[in-house]
């Protein structure tokens, strides 16, 4: 793929990785772009497709992932996630440095294509506040979140392995994790390791 590195952001449900990533992307607007992911799951409200998600069948889905259409894509909780080649290229296309939100699996799945992107991985400072930031929320049921709290208790687990990711964020404060984002963005962009090597 050609174009600026991209950038992988990940992280368990409610480290606030999507709170980060509408701060960049709206401070930003020119310089980074959002990945738009595809799921079958059903959109909440608000949600807006093609902006949000890609909201399509797990039919479609599998017809493209067959088709080799996806860089990496994961099931969880009986819905499938990928990201599409079509996604991140659509990004690029704008000059832009694409941005993905993308689980640990989609990170272990990225790590074996030439994407070669920045990664990221946001945390909470603990798995008490996790749930108490999932149960806030009030989007969850009562098993959908022990399904999400299970899932960080590994996800963070699996994050310890040495040199899965670039920087280590924890999110104990939002505009500490913001400015911490922010600064090691500006320090790669500036170095030029945005820019992919001829």
């Amino acid at each position: 793929m050609q174009g600026p590195r991209p950038v992988v952001l990940s992280g368990p449900s409610g480290a606030g990785k999507s709170t980060l990533l509408k701060k960049l992307l709206k401070d930003y607007e020119n310089v980074f772009g959002f990945s738009v992911s595809h799921t079958t799951r059903q959109p909440r409200p608000g949600e807006v497709n093609g902006k949000d998600y890609h909201f399509v069948t797990r039919e479609e889905m599998q017809k493209e992932i067959d088709a080799g259409e996806f860089i990496e894509h994961a099931e969880f909780s009986g819905n499938m996630y990928g990201t599409s080649k079509g996604a991140v290229q659509a990004v690029q296309a704008q000059s832009q440095i694409c941005v993905l939100d993308i689980d640990i699996q989609g990170v272990k799945n990225i790590k074996r294509t030439d994407l070669n992107p920045i990664y990221i991985s946001v945390q909470p400072p603990s798995i008490d506040i996790l749930e108490k930031r999932l149960r806030d929320r009030k989007t969850e049921t009562e098993d959908s979140l022990l399904k999400r709290l299970t899932a960080a208790r590994v996800d963070l687990e699996l994050s310890k392995e040495p040199g899965l990711f670039d920087l280590v964020i924890i999110n104990d404060d939002l505009e500490k994790a913001y400015s911490e984002l922010k600064e090691v963005l500006q320090e790669v962009s500036r170095s030029g390791l945005f820019c992919r090597a001829p």
